[in-house]
């Protein structure tokens, strides 16, 4: 049975992520690059300002929303997760060094990506019966082209419910045990022996603090993660930059290897990965998987924000890719490169790769810290995709369905704990291509709509 299955995800995953995809992809992003004139450069300052700034006013924030700060950190939970520390190891063990550099030029174009769409998404949200903001591709497709695209939007809400049990819950708790797994084991708390039980009960634990936090509904989300995403990514960036700074001398020849195997991947693999389209696959689609830019999820946290201005909240869709992409999976990779790490290329590897890279650096200790640091990395990502798997069901459903999928996409935990790391990693990136389809007509469709919004905000 698994065969056939990962036979047949084989085969729809190499046709979405192949070269019509990778065209789309990056197509769309030159298109909003080059028709806002590049917003993601030359307003670069201003992102940074109207974010950092900013985003701890949670002052007279209105019934049925979150402020712009819980906006973020709710889409930056659901982005900061195993995409940038398991998704960034996968991609350098698959598709070698040269995978980075890839993944920096997604993020690049992905930034002026995620802030068309965090803007459609705030432009055209509506408010639910509960008088809550209710938004995301599936709004913007409705709202913004209009009826005769409803189907569009109704597909890219149904692939939205698919994707969400692999990519926002099955993987992450895959990672989170994995962690657990391996710091207990460094430790020789945990032999080979005893996994498949802890992993379970870990499964378990993980399904019931799930159900607590998505059931509390929106604010109790938003609480939750602008208390856990800013102390996860700060602890993970420290002890990140130690690695490097302790490794400092290999730090030249590192680039030298990304930008050299993002070309000649074979000169830097030993011969082992000889196509720049494998480096180049796996550093987009890990990149997406991380940023979630042309994915359109994150839009659907955002347009929960009280805010009246979908530029302003679009400033967040630039800087989140820039935090996410630019700077944790940046980390991610020279901490795997720069500390020595055996690297099997051509083989799948996972979250215990990275932490070989920690440990490698400061010794077994630092597993634990690690495991903890990751574990918070998947647990607010788990979060931030069931909502976006809730609103994506009660665009479908309606209401009524959303507490049923909530108790369900809860206990997927137990699943993710217990299956196999390479096919749920491809399982979820075939989800992922699906998801870009729809989201991506919807944005070259709509592109004019949004070079006039930013034309009128700067008043150009």
């Amino acid at each position: 049975m698994m065969q056939t299955i990962e036979t047949i995800n084989s085969a729809v995953n190499g046709f979405i992520w192949g070269l019509p995809a990778m065209v789309c992809i990056l197509g769309v992003g030159i298109l909003l690059t080059i028709r806002t004139r590049f917003i993601q450069v030359r307003k670069f300052k201003d992102a940074m300002a109207n974010t950092l700034g900013k985003i701890f006013d949670k002052s007279s924030v209105q019934e049925g929303a979150i402020s712009p700060f819980q906006a973020v950190c709710t889409a930056l939970a659901g982005t900061v997760g195993t995409g940038n520390i398991a998704g960034v190891a996968g991609a350098v063990a698959v598709g070698g060094p040269g995978a980075v550099f890839w993944m920096w030029c997604s993020a690049f174009l992905g930034m002026c990506t995620k802030f068309a769409e965090v803007t459609l998404a705030v432009a055209f949200r509506e408010k639910n019966k509960d008088g809550e903001y209710v938004g995301g591709p599936m709004y913007y497709i409705k709202n913004g082209l209009g009826k005769k695209w409803q189907w569009l939007a109704i597909l890219y809400a149904g692939f939205g419910v698919l994707t969400v049990f692999g990519t926002g819950n099955a993987t992450q708790v895959n990672t989170i045990v994995t962690s657990i797994d391996t710091s207990l084991i460094e430790l020789d708390l945990l032999s080979t022996k005893g996994i498949s039980n802890t992993n379970l009960i870990l499964g378990i634990l993980i399904a019931i603090l799930v159900s607590m936090v998505l059931l509390g509904g929106i604010k109790r989300i938003g609480q939750v993660t602008e208390k856990l995403v800013p102390f996860m990514a700060l602890f993970y960036i420290l002890l990140a930059i130690g690695v490097i700074g302790i490794n400092f001398k290999v730090v030249p020849s590192v680039f030298a290897s990304i930008f050299r195997g993002a070309f000649q991947p074979h000169a830097v693999t030993g011969g082992i990965i000889g196509s720049m389209f494998i480096s180049l696959k796996k550093g987009v689609s890990r990149g997406i998987f991380s940023n979630e830019a042309g994915l359109g999820t994150g839009s659907i946290a955002h347009a929960c924000a009280d805010t009246d201005e979908p530029i302003k909240q679009g400033m967040f869709g630039i800087f989140e890719v820039f935090v996410d992409t630019i700077v944790i999976c940046t980390l991610t990779a020279l901490v795997i490169l720069c500390s020595g790490v055996a690297i099997q290329y051509g083989q799948s590897a996972g979250a215990e790769l990275t932490i070989s890279g920690f440990t490698r650096t400061y010794g077994s200790w630092i597993s634990v810290l690690t495991a903890i640091a990751m574990c918070c990395f998947a647990f607010s990502t788990i979060i931030g995709w069931g909502l976006y798997g809730s609103r994506c069901v009660e665009f479908i459903f309606g209401e009524g369905a959303i507490r049923p999928f909530l108790i369900l996409y809860s206990f997927t935990s137990i699943i993710g704990a217990t299956m196999e790391l390479g096919l749920l990693w491809d399982i979820a990136d075939t989800f992922n291509g699906l998801m870009t389809i729809p989201n991506l007509i919807a944005l070259f469709l709509l592109s004019g709509k949004i070079v006039q919004m930013v034309k009128k905000y700067f008043n150009e």
